[in-house]
């Protein structure tokens, strides 16, 4: 009865803890929200490429339509007003012999075409200057030269959202879960990621984040504290050959924060793993970072993934990206802690026995055939 309320309380805290928000999302959204973050709105302007950037497209094509809309009103009401100024408009007195400013603008409607067409170099010759009024090559000199401005402006922003790294980003992935099984005769944790593109990433470095609240010596709670996880693969951590999915893994070895969790307490568990992966791009020589985060819950002890890579009948190598994240049930320790101090003591064992049991300090010497006749001739042996 005992057994059945404690894996029930058991059961009840791992899901209570499965629908704690994460910090970051499994494709790499940081979950943050800043408060009283008015007090620091100049920082924002100041740094205004960035801000422009970095906002969603609806808005920016919203700022692009206003933009060049605007500065088209705002420089026909000028072009109006100048025409008004001097009598250009229907209905106003004109006396013989009567100069306009501007041809063909006899209204707002025409003043805003003739902004129009002069910011945008159409030109279609119904209107034009006269060169009768000083204001109006002002103007025109100062609506070519903010045209100009708005133009390279809003070019460089589309360009650049377009070239951003975080869609090369999209197309590298990580496993849906992450595993724990012996690896090479230790513990390890394993994480497979894979880059979609045949293109290869330049100077990959791949690391992890384990976040989780902790109290240190001195009372002092720190919520999201950050330990660090190093992850490696068989060639490496560093200028990966990713040309195919790799398999990461960690060893659960010294202080690494697995060593004293085991299987029956990992949903027990309060934390959440971030693992990271800078790169650069070999087509754009952009750089870029993936992230993905693992909570308890998304961690299987006692499995392994299944192999993905094969070779086809003409020798070309295949991927089968169905088997990506799927993984199979494998003979594992119940915890890392336990497992090192068996094989620590297995090993001491084996010391012992090939020292000698009984004497442990004794030393086994080869003795020459010679040496040996002499002995027994000297009746020393």
């Amino acid at each position: 009865m005992f057994q059945f309320i404690q894996k029930h309380i058991h059961s009840h805290l791992a899901e209570h803890r499965s629908k704690r928000t994460r910090l970051v999302t499994k494709d790499g959204h940081c979950n943050i929200k800043f408060g009283n973050i008015s007090y620091y709105n100049h920082a924002f302007l100041m740094d205004f490429w960035t801000t422009f950037v970095e906002i969603r497209w609806r808005f920016v094509l919203s700022y692009f339509a206003i933009a060049f809309i605007g500065s088209w009103f705002i420089f026909g009401l000028l072009w109006y007003s100048i025409a008004k100024s001097n009598g250009d408009l229907l209905g106003q007195s004109q006396k013989d012999g009567h100069i306009k400013c501007i041809e063909n603008v006899h209204g707002l409607t025409t003043a805003f075409l003739y902004s129009l067409e002069t910011q945008t170099t159409i030109g279609y010759g119904g209107r034009a200057l006269t060169g009768h009024c000083a204001s109006t090559l002002v103007l025109i000199i100062i609506q070519s030269l903010i045209g100009a401005i708005i133009n390279c402006f809003m070019c460089g922003l589309i360009l650049a959202k377009i070239s951003l790294p975080k869609k090369r980003a999209k197309t590298v992935m990580f496993s849906d879960t992450a595993a724990i099984c012996l690896k090479k005769g230790t513990l390890c944790l394993l994480i497979r990621v894979a880059n979609l593109r045949k293109t290869l990433l330049i100077g990959t470095q791949i690391y992890g984040k384990l976040l989780r609240t902790t109290v240190t010596q001195e009372g002092e709670t720190i919520i999201l504290d950050q330990v660090n996880i190093d992850f490696a693969v068989d060639a490496g951590k560093d200028n990966l050959f990713f040309v195919c999915p790799l398999m990461l893994y960690h060893t659960t070895l010294g202080q690494c924060p697995f060593f004293e969790m085991a299987a029956d307490t990992l949903l027990q568990q309060d934390f959440e793993l971030v693992v990271f992966l800078d790169g650069t791009a070999e087509s754009t020589s952009s750089t870029f970072q993936v992230r993905t985060s693992y909570t308890p819950q998304e961690i299987q002890w006692g499995y392994s993934f299944l192999p993905v890579i094969s070779r086809t009948k003409e020798g070309r190598y295949h991927v089968d990206f169905s088997k990506f994240s799927k993984t199979v049930q494998v003979s594992a320790p119940h915890c890392a802690h336990c497992f090192h101090s068996d094989s620590g003591h297995k090993h001491s064992q084996e010391i012992q026995e090939k020292q000698g049991i009984d004497n442990p300090g004794f030393e086994v010497i080869d003795i020459d055939v010679r040496t040996l006749n002499s002995l027994n001739s000297l009746n020393l042996i």
